[in-house]
């Protein structure tokens, strides 16, 4: 059975890969499916129920927040996969050195991935943030600069037994530099959990980067966010419900979605794990 017939077997898989396409479906079209730009304040329709017009509801300035929710999946999905990209990059380049040349190289990188294992993640890209000028450019650098170690110790992993199989010792023996040997033999072969966690990281990059727009030391106002949507929310809970359940929705689908996607390309990838 093949990789697509196994996965497409899995209705959850597909249910994941659905909702992650909605919300880049919904991301790409915000300019043309938002009613009003997301920073358009209108006194006269403040903290207004959902209804046909504002299909979910108006905060305390007027604004759409259905607009906005629109808006705020562009930033979700641009911080989730810049700053999954950046931590994948940095976790196969290291790993791949640990894995290959191992000795001191594999040493010295596997004790610094022990360190960085040390700080609670979350409590360390706070610092990090509440050091920096709050930015969406910050944020996609910390959350990444501070996230590769699990891709490194998996990347590792793989070329500790690639390395030893007969095809790399062949082309060792054909006299390919090191440089091939990783790059066009290795790494090829060892990418596959890499796809898996980087697809679960980018559920993981969501909630960081909401959490810390949620606690203002994120995206920062009028950009829109789903945090700080919800910052916005929880002032006026009590009058106006819709501020806190939608984004909260949107973050509850989205990381949902990433996490079944995640799952179901592991078992499709190599179902000897299910």
């Amino acid at each position: 059975m093949s990789f697509w017939q196994r996965f497409l077997k899995d209705k959850l898989a597909v249910s994941g890969l659905i909702v992650v396409l909605a919300f880049f479906v919904l991301a790409a079209l915000a300019p043309l499916l938002a009613p009003q730009a997301p920073d358009a304040i209108d006194v006269g329709a403040t903290l207004l129920p959902p209804s046909a017009q504002h299909l979910c509801g108006t905060d305390e300035l007027g604004r759409d927040v259905f607009s906005r929710l629109l808006y705020g999946a562009r930033i979700s999905l641009e911080v989730g996969f810049v700053a999954v990209g950046l931590a994948t990059l940095i976790g196969v380049i290291l790993g791949a050195l640990a894995g290959y040349f191992g000795g001191l190289v594999d040493a010295a990188i596997m004790r610094l991935t022990d360190i960085m294992l040390c700080f609670p993640s979350f409590f360390l890209i706070l610092a990090v943030v509440a050091l920096l000028e709050p930015s969406i450019f910050n944020i996609m650098a910390v959350i990444g600069l501070t996230s590769w170690m699990g891709i490194a110790r998996l990347v590792r992993a793989e070329f500790l037994s690639l390395k030893e199989r007969e095809f790399v010792k062949a082309a060792r023996t054909m006299g390919a530099s090191h440089g091939r040997i990783i790059c066009v033999h290795i790494l090829p072969n060892a990418l596959n959990p890499v796809l898996v966690s980087a697809t679960l990281g980018i559920a993981g990059a969501v909630l960081t980067e909401s959490a810390l727009s949620f606690l203002g030391i994120g995206v920062q106002p009028p950009a829109p966010s789903w945090g700080n949507i919800l910052t916005e929310g929880k002032d006026t809970l009590g009058v106006a419900w819709w501020l806190s359940l939608y984004p909260g929705l949107a973050i509850l689908l989205s990381v949902l979605g990433y996490n079944l996607l995640g799952e179901g390309l592991r078992d499709a990838i190599d179902p000897r794990l299910k």
